[in-house]
């Protein structure tokens, strides 16, 4: 069974200020297993976040199901974690009780909610600032603040739209490398949006290029790249060829549909 099963999922938004439909999504089909990380990539507007948000139970298809763990999703649950582009985080909480907040709302105590952060404070890298405030960290690091706070939940599944989008390309790199040393330890199933073709080659185990609205898959590639990937092989960049072809083709066909 799947971890993820996307089954003819459509999306029609209201535009109540115009008196019109706007289908962001049309006849989505996506098969995601347990254990793979996949990037969910193309142009801005597409539905990417749109197809995450279904996937999370944050908004519900209009036609179609969502389903995890054969479940049909209907609202957001526990077995799911988010990791958004901009960490959310407390600031007036300290690093340990940002990751333990949901501890904390469960009615846990102190010492326990201390012991469980210290886990995923560990896993992502972040020992020795348990008790520092967001403001006085990076960007990259309130972002490890996020993805400790999603993995202490325990999910199977990790849903990140554009997490590493407002940082400098140097911490992007570095965010990339610690992702996957993270998933790799964590196994979990990843679903990673992103427009940026490089950073769904170096993340992905495959890659679902999205068209321009309505959004659609498509195709969806395998990866099948050592890692530490190496963006300068032959291979990365016979890839990245691959889907810059299929983008503009996309971008070709629509500018042929509007004229």
């Amino acid at each position: 069974m799947a971890a993820i099963d996307i089954s003819g999922v459509s999306k029609i938004f209201t535009d109540r200020k115009r008196n019109a439909d706007v289908t962001a999504l049309s006849e989505i089909n996506l098969s995601i297993a347990r254990n793979e990380f996949v990037c969910l990539l193309g142009p801005s507007g597409c539905g990417k976040s749109t197809l995450l948000n279904m996937i999370a139970g944050f908004e519900q298809p209009s036609a179609g199901t969502v389903s995890v763990d054969g479940h049909v999703v209907t609202a957001p649950g526990a077995d799911r974690g988010v990791v958004f582009q901009h960490a959310n985080l407390m600031p007036w909480l300290p690093v340990w009780e940002n990751v333990a907040f949901h501890l904390l709302l469960g009615g846990g105590q102190k010492a326990e909610r201390r012991a469980r952060a210290q886990v995923y404070i560990d896993m992502v890298g972040l020992t020795g600032f348990e008790n520092h405030y967001p403001s006085e960290l990076s960007g990259g690091m309130n972002q490890r603040v996020g993805i400790a706070r999603a993995l202490l939940m325990n999910p199977q599944v990790i849903l990140m739209d554009e997490p590493f989008g407002a940082l400098d390309e140097q911490t992007r790199m570095d965010m990339q490398t610690e992702l996957v040393r993270i998933w790799q330890q964590h196994q979990g199933t990843i679903v990673f949006v992103t427009h940026g073709i490089d950073e769904a080659l170096t993340l992905g185990t495959h890659v679902a290029v999205m068209s321009a609205r309505p959004g659609r898959i498509v195709e969806i590639i395998p990866i099948d790249l050592a890692r530490p990937r190496d963006i300068t092989s032959p291979q990365f960049n016979a890839l990245k060829r691959h889907i810059l072809a299929l983008l503009r083709g996309e971008k070709a066909e629509q500018e042929r549909a509007s004229a």
